[in-house]
């Protein structure tokens, strides 16, 4: 027993120490010069400023479609990558352009609110994009009135 744990260390030993090549040897100098820029990068995010984060579009009828652009500007020091734009429901469609905004250019989001609900309403908007946060919120809202009614008892008055 002693003599297999004896050979057994010495082995590992020699594994050890036969693969204690020069790792430096090994890196390509391509390589360290790419790391170096992606490493300059790290930490460089765009910035999403919007003119107007909410936008209201005070009392409207019930059903009438609605829409308002919402512009940004990338103030940051990447170009800005919008990957999706959440709402929190159906009643509202965003239509935002798809290819990168640079750095000081200038975006849009058009909203689009169909009207649905009853009196007051806000729907919230969450754009997916490469900011140091992750996330963009922005809100439309709007008074919407009720609709009148439209039974058989009304239709004859």
């Amino acid at each position: 027993m002693r003599k297999i744990a004896l050979l057994s260390s010495v082995l590992l030993m020699t594994l050890v120490i036969g693969c204690k090549e020069n790792a430096t040897s090994k890196v390509k100098a391509e390589n360290v010069e790419v790391a170096a820029q992606r490493d300059a990068n790290t930490g460089v995010f765009p910035v999403m400023t919007f003119e107007e984060t909410e936008w209201d579009f005070g009392e409207i009828e019930s059903r009438a479609p609605q829409e308002h652009v919402f512009k940004f500007t990338n103030t940051g020091k990447a170009p800005l990558v919008i990957a999706n734009i959440n709402t929190t429901c159906g009643c509202t469609a965003p239509e935002w352009t798809r290819e990168p905004v640079a750095p000081g250019a200038t975006g849009e989001i058009l909203v689009k609110f169909n009207g649905s609900g009853q009196n007051q309403v806000t729907k919230t908007l969450t754009a997916n994009v490469n900011t140091e946060s992750g996330k963009e919120t922005f809100r439309i809202k709007a008074f919407v009135k009720p609709a009148a009614p439209t039974t058989a008892a009304t239709a004859g008055k």
